[in-house]
């Protein structure tokens, strides 16, 4: 059975908390921009009453580290999207490092040069103080004094505006939209699933389709 889990978004830190690096080759090539600093945090209960688990994000961690960190694929995006996939036209910067210290993971990110990446540059050169936060897949189960995020499936770490409260956690995006991940790892919007079974209506027998169709976008909510 599939299991559901909802976008899950938090800021971890600002910009203020990050060492910015830049690098050149020599006079004539262009440079390149990093930033290093915490990037995701466990066991803290945060602003939205919520807590991850050290072993749980210690696994999926490692998984990012495979699958997204060393292929050089774990890119961010300039602003939380509302959804789980990665924009490419909205990429700013690409996670290079994660290492864990004391139930803290600081990273490294080069800044890309992108448009997005180059908007980033111009804030960071700016002085505008810009968070870094996780974006994730997870399930949430109630506890006495806050929800344990469990079934934490790391998205994107994005850089977003930081808001008046340094090291606050911004409010998660969608919480009420259910997403799942099947057996092949992949995973989806159960509305989307709905929307796309509606969009192209049958000749015949509209009423019965219809109905169940709404039947099963209610079960996959029960």
């Amino acid at each position: 059975m599939a299991l559901k889990l909802k976008l899950i978004s938090e800021l971890h830190s600002s910009l203020d908390d990050f060492e910015i690096l830049e690098e050149q080759k020599d006079l004539k090539s262009p440079s390149t921009l990093y930033i290093s600093g915490p990037f995701l945090m466990a066991e803290g209960i945060n602003k939205n009453k919520r807590r991850y688990q050290i072993h749980e994000m210690r696994n999926e961690v490692n998984r990012y580290l495979n699958e997204m960190v060393t292929p050089g694929r774990a890119m961010g995006q300039l602003g939380h999207p509302s959804h789980a996939e990665i924009d490419l036209k909205e990429t700013c910067h690409v996670v290079t490092q994660l290492t864990e210290d004391n139930n803290v993971f600081y990273g490294k990110s080069k800044v890309l040069s992108t448009p997005c990446g180059q908007i980033l540059r111009s804030l960071i050169n700016d002085g505008i103080k810009i968070g870094v936060s996780s974006r994730c897949l997870g399930s949430l189960k109630e506890s006495s004094d806050c929800n344990i995020v469990e079934n934490m499936h790391l998205v994107a770490i994005d850089v977003v505006a930081d808001p008046s409260f340094p090291k606050a956690f911004v409010n998660g995006i969608l919480e009420a939209k259910q997403w799942y991940i099947s057996d092949d790892g992949s995973y989806e919007e159960q509305y989307d699933n709905f929307e796309k079974a509606i969009s192209t209506l049958p000749k015949h027998d509209v009423d019965n389709y219809l109905r169940e169709q709404i039947l099963k976008f209610i079960n996959t909510l029960c």
